[in-house]
């Protein structure tokens, strides 16, 4: 298959960001703010125009493609139905980091991946606000802004810097890990699975785990995480998946700090 330029597309990206997103920050009103499932998960008037822009464009870069869209598939989860064929899928995270956007935090991005038969091959993470963007194709790389992403040196793990989310993991799993946590170094959650993966492109985190799997958060940034050197796996050793919604996800420098991390934390 080919793919469709990887500078097109984050000018695409781009400039969706400035026109569809960036006028509503700290500007959005009670009115351009909702809940879809609860009061932690948030959809505005930003996202559902990123979104629309967006799709269309993407799909008329590569004829024949599919689009998975956050909101779209929100409203009707057949939307993941196109993740199982044989056509090329777009993944899309309009806003990633909602809550943040809704709060006027500077921390949200937009996420874009392109799937073929149930494999992320190109990704795209942009931050409207500092205008980085990460890119990556498998088997060419990541790259930020121009220059070859690297994850950090693998480190002991009383220095480990990273996120560490127990939200959709139970209770009992979450208390394990948050004592077991203390064995680690600084915590970061930025409540953005894109700005987290960024500071792992940048290598200034060494970890990430999660148990929400939804393909717009994860399957550009682990495509870009294993490109920059780095492992990540479910948690059972299992390798991630743009297919997969559920399990336990924990991305590492290295195979090594991955299994020194999963026994730290799991047990």
């Amino acid at each position: 298959m080919a793919l469709p330029d990887v500078d097109q597309v984050s000018a695409l990206i781009r400039a969706v960001a400035k026109t569809e997103i960036l006028p509503w920050f700290r500007n959005l009103d009670a009115s351009a703010i909702r809940e879809k499932t609860g009061p932690l998960d948030l959809v505005t008037l930003a996202d559902e125009a990123a979104e629309r822009a967006l799709t269309p464009a993407l799909a008329d870069l590569l004829p024949g493609s599919r689009v998975v869209g956050e909101e779209a598939a929100s409203e009707d989860e057949r939307v993941f139905d196109h993740l199982d064929g044989d056509a090329p899928v777009w993944i899309i995270d309009p806003v990633d980091g909602t809550m943040n956007f809704a709060q006027g935090r500077p921390l949200f991005a937009v996420i874009v991946a392109l799937v073929h038969r149930g494999e992320t091959i190109a990704g795209w993470i942009h931050d409207p606000m500092d205008g980085r963007m990460a890119t990556a194709v498998k088997g060419h790389g990541a790259w930020l802004d121009g220059r070859r992403a690297r994850v950090a040196e693998s480190v002991p793990l009383s220095a480990m810097v990273g996120a560490l989310s127990t939200r959709f993991c139970g209770e009992a799993m979450a208390a394990q890990l948050e004592e077991r946590a203390s064995g680690l170094g600084e915590r970061a959650n930025l409540s953005s699975a894109a700005q987290e993966y960024l500071r792992l492109l940048e290598g200034r985190a060494h970890y990430a785990l999660y148990h929400r799997l939804m393909p717009w958060d994860h399957a550009a940034g682990v495509l870009m995480h294993a490109e920059a050197g780095g492992h990540a796996a479910l948690s059972d050793g299992s390798p991630y998946r743009p297919t997969l919604r559920t399990g336990s996800l924990l991305a590492a420098p290295d195979a090594e700090s991955w299994r020194a991390l999963r026994d730290h934390l799991f047990g």
